[in-house]
């Protein structure tokens, strides 16, 4: 080959390799500019995938803690709500407690009153006899003679005391009230009531017969003995 042709070759050649690595210059060139954009998008879109997560844990975090807050108040609620209910139940047990004291008292005052009146219509009653029995005794020998007598049958001697014990253990007889119904109560006090109203009744009679009997002594000219004995007769 001749050194012409061999050097048109070799500028041939130079040509080719300067057009071919400014293609490849180009090319890289390209590949750069779409790396830069790659990233870029990459970059922005994790930027906003991390924005979106980070809202949704925000999000997320302030559902959980309105949850807490709204457990927390429903407990606290729940809470009051029990210590008043204890509370209610407590003040409800003392006023029952203090109910069944004041009705115990009243009771008792009842019982502690009805025993005085019984005690009391017990002794006035004893203490009439024993004047009706010694305004009897004043009025004759033969009267007083009889109730010797009587004493003597009975085998023993009693003084106003004894007499008065007598009557009351006689007259006076406990009353069993505690398991009483309401209805039998009311029954009880009836019946009380009209013993009451019978005794009223006889006790006047026998007054009233005590002062006939007094002024028919003082009246009557016959001797206490004649009196004494048609009493007895009657």
């Amino acid at each position: 080959m001749s050194r012409q042709s061999q050097g048109k070759h070799i500028k041939v050649s130079s040509e080719t390799l300067q057009s071919l690595g400014n293609y490849q210059n180009e090319k890289e060139i390209k590949y750069l500019h779409f790396l830069c954009i790659f990233c870029c998008m990459y970059f922005t879109f994790c930027d906003i995938q991390k924005k979106r997560q980070n809202k949704d844990l925000i999000e997320l975090q302030g559902l959980i803690d309105a949850h807490f807050e709204c457990r927390k108040r429903e407990e606290e609620e729940l809470i009051a709500l029990k210590e008043r209910i204890e509370k209610r139940r407590a003040e409800r047990a003392e006023q029952q407690r203090i109910r069944a004291e004041r009705d115990k008292e009243r009771q008792a005052r009842r019982e502690a009153e009805r025993q005085r009146k019984e005690e009391a219509d017990a002794m006035r009653k004893a203490e009439d006899e024993a004047k009706k029995k010694s305004a009897l005794s004043n009025m004759g020998s033969g009267y007083s003679s009889h109730l010797q007598k009587a004493d003597r049958r009975r085998g023993k001697k009693q003084t106003e005391r004894e007499k008065k014990k007598e009557i009351l253990a006689q007259r006076c007889k406990p009353l069993n009230i505690d398991n009483l119904s309401e209805e039998n109560l009311r029954e009880k006090a009836k019946e009380l009531w009209e013993s009451l109203h019978n005794l009223e009744s006889k006790k006047y009679d026998h007054n009233e017969t005590l002062k006939r009997q007094k002024y028919e002594v003082k009246r009557s000219p016959h001797t206490p003995q004649e009196v004494s004995g048609r009493w007895q007769w009657r």
